[in-house]
């Protein structure tokens, strides 16, 4: 914390990033709540899931981009501020007399293509970050924007339903466009201030292989560890369970309103989200020192344990229970994911350690959206009940093969 305190430069960055998280937190729940009152509810649920969920696909693709991107600071202005515009669209979109359906269509789309291009930007976050900092403060500033970052996306999900009691979806996206623009203005600044002290903005000598081939020699490597490949895997499935699960419960909430809201359709969202965030954020930080001599085979049974008794308690549409046992299963997916990277750096050869790094983030970003595709549509075209018995049955797998993967390491260890 004393190097947000300290450092003016990485100061002005966190809040430029913090501030687009805040909007568009704020956004997306405004258009889930527009959205719950259509009389397709469920499918029109579905795509909003989808198109926030694909885009992460790209991620890896927006790395490689960033990292041979020659003036980054450039690029990532011109990134707020064309999310910026976008979002202001979408406000006018929503001031004019458009028909329910047509309007959310055109609005997911916009939002696709703005979440496409925050894959880039995301890609250009971290080496502008290494550029402000000293090399040994790289960890605590790294750590401390993705944490605040969190912490405001939670606050901003129950700011976003307090706002909807009062303001119109159009003031919230206006809302989301503003922070995006204000952002650029402090990437520009900063950029300036750079420019000022000398300080050149682009890019170090990047590798000669090209994307596939730096892919294909990191997955070599991954798969010289014993377990790691398939541990990976089970994560990332993990994962995608934790992120499809909560696409699913608003589409049930949104048609049992009178047993499972708790207070307002929005609000009960926003705590649902919220609950799995502060699971997350508490796994991430207390959990790896809790579990530190525990095997990550066994936070792995927990955390399918813990996700199965969520999908029950959805069924069921329990929505407390819901809410304490979706805490628990972010606490063991956000200590699970930790370890991972522990083990990890400890088992892959260092001179392509950060390939590997990025092999295995691809792996677990591909899963979620793929997931959330899968079990949304199935909801649209079928019944949300079809979905949550399907991957209540994924859960149970995931539980099988780990307890098989650690008896076998357990016999190897012998």
């Amino acid at each position: 914390m004393t190097i947000f305190f300290k450092n003016k430069e990485y100061r002005k960055f966190s809040i430029a990033s913090i501030l687009s998280s805040a909007g568009d937190i704020l956004f997306y729940l405004a258009l889930m709540t527009y959205a719950s009152r259509l009389k397709n509810y469920s499918l029109a649920l579905s795509l909003i899931a989808i198109s926030e969920s694909v885009p992460r696909l790209f991620s890896s693709v927006g790395g490689y981009l960033a990292d041979r991107t020659q003036n980054k600071f450039q690029k990532i202005v011109w990134m707020a501020m064309i999310r910026g515009a976008l979002y202001l669209l979408v406000g006018f979109l929503f001031s004019q007399n458009i028909v329910g359906w047509n309007l959310v269509i055109m609005v997911i789309i916009i939002n696709f293509i703005s979440d496409t291009a925050g894959t880039y930007s995301g890609g250009l976050t971290t080496p502008l970050i290494i550029s402000l900092v000293k090399k040994d403060e790289i960890a605590e500033a790294e750590g401390f924007t993705s944490g605040v970052s969190q912490v405001i996306t939670l606050v901003s999900q129950f700011v976003g339903s307090g706002l909807l009691l009062f303001m119109s979806y159009s003031a919230l996206a206006v809302i989301n466009g503003l922070t995006f623009i204000v952002a650029g203005l402090i990437y520009y600044n900063i950029a300036g201030s750079q420019r000022k002290k000398g300080i050149a903005t682009v890019t170090q000598e990047v590798d000669d292989r090209g994307f596939w081939s730096t892919l294909a020699l990191a997955l070599k490597q991954v798969k010289k560890a014993s377990g790691l490949i398939t541990t990976v895997l089970v994560i990332a499935v993990l994962n995608g369970v934790l992120s499809t699960i909560e696409p699913l419960i608003s589409i049930v909430i949104a048609g049992n309103r009178q047993v499972m809201v708790i207070g307002t359709y929005s609000f009960t969202i926003a705590l649902i989200g919220a609950m799995a965030g502060i699971g997350a954020a508490l796994g991430s930080i207390f959990g790896t020192n809790l579990f530190k001599k525990v095997s990550l085979y066994l936070i792995i049974i927990f955390a399918n344990i813990a996700g199965a008794s969520v999908i029950i308690a959805i069924l069921s549409k329990q929505i407390w229970f819901c809410l304490i046992t979706y805490c628990i299963l972010g606490f063991f997916a956000g200590t699970a994911t930790p370890k991972l990277t522990q083990w990890m750096v400890g088992a892959v050869d260092h001179k392509i350690l950060a390939s590997s790094i990025g092999l295995i983030n691809t792996i677990l970003l591909i899963a979620s959206p793929l997931m959330t595709t899968a079990f949304t549509t199935l909801s649209a075209v079928t019944n949300v009940q079809y979905s949550l018995l399907g991957l209540l049955i994924v859960s149970i797998l995931l539980f099988a093969i780990t307890v098989l993967v650690m008896r076998k390491s357990a016999q190897k260890a012998q």
